[in-house]
């Protein structure tokens, strides 16, 4: 069986490597909550990975079989889950952290079956739809950070607001990469949205369709809003390193989504970013807003995940 050092070696080089910006918020979490932190983000970069064909997140971009990947990857997960049998280590780095959090096995399952809907080329039809996809890709990694982060996995309303900030955090990568998406055959807006429009989804990476492309970005981030004020009542309840990193992280998505929604027309020209400098200023922001307890705000009308 690998040691857990090891694991924790491998996974942060794997974050270290697949994303520069976790892995700069990752280090505002106390020293047990970050490597828990990195063994998750692991098997979350692996199963991405084998559901595009890439490499961490880079290349690639198509799977000859995409029902057998995701066959491999249940496979692969279930064993890490359910036995000590050797896996590979993104999986044995899931297998230490649900150990050591109990992690809830749905959340785990609901999460794979993101992966599945990617792999089958799903579209969705509704806000609903679009939702219920944000909560299987994200919803479900926040609900299972909040657990890393020492929520526990009864704390049904904690979850809900950490699954708040997964669909917040969703909304706004769909809104920045609607352009790029569709040049490489994916849609994520709701199909009922583009027969509004008279588009069709081969329309989305037209030039001359931008202004309407800008109004459903715009209308992803007004979406996104009542989720992060509602995420920002359970980063309240977090240890104060974990509150930092919650509210650093939602101050960094949030800004990308006004980003696109702001730059209107010409927010695809190149791809949105927060600056380093930027950053600093979000984390600034999230410094103070942490010293006081957020206003409150009841989740009435909001999507709810699964039970």
């Amino acid at each position: 069986m690998t040691e857990r050092a090891e694991l924790v070696a491998a996974a942060r080089d794997t974050i270290a490597r697949g994303s520069q910006s976790f892995a700069a918020a990752s280090r505002l979490f106390a020293p047990a909550t970050r490597e828990k932190a990195w063994l998750l983000y692991a098997w979350c970069r692996a199963a991405d990975d084998m559901t595009d064909g890439q490499d961490l997140g880079q290349g690639g971009g198509s799977v000859h079989d995409p029902l057998a990947a995701q066959a491999q990857l249940q496979t692969l997960t279930d064993l890490a889950l359910d036995c000590d049998a050797p896996v590979p280590l993104p999986f044995a780095a899931l297998r230490q952290v649900a150990r050591e959090t109990a992690m809830p096995r749905a959340f785990i399952a609901d999460h794979l079956a993101g992966f599945a809907l990617d792999a089958a080329d799903w579209r969705p039809r509704s806000e609903d739809d679009l939702l219920r996809y944000c909560y299987h890709v994200a919803g479900s990694v926040g609900c299972m950070m909040a657990v890393v982060m020492g929520v526990a996995p009864d704390d049904a309303d904690t979850l809900d607001r950490a699954c708040d900030l997964g669909l917040a955090f969703q909304l706004a990568n769909i809104a920045r990469d609607v352009v790029p998406d569709a040049k490489v055959g994916r849609c994520y807006l709701p199909m009922a949205w583009l027969e509004r429009f008279g588009l069709r989804e081969a329309d989305l990476a037209a030039p001359q369709h931008r202004a309407a492309v800008a109004e459903m970005a715009a209308r992803l981030v007004r979406m996104a809003q009542p989720y992060r004020l509602s995420a920002r009542i359970g980063a309240a309840r977090l240890a104060p390193r974990s509150r930092l990193a919650v509210l650093a992280a939602d101050g960094i998505y949030g800004a990308i989504g006004e980003k696109v929604r702001d730059a209107g027309t010409a927010a695809w020209d190149e791809r949105v970013r927060v600056s380093g400098m930027g950053k600093l200023v979000l984390l600034g922001q999230a410094i103070v807003r942490g010293l006081s307890d957020p206003p409150a705000s009841p989740r009435n009308g909001l999507w709810q995940r699964p039970a």
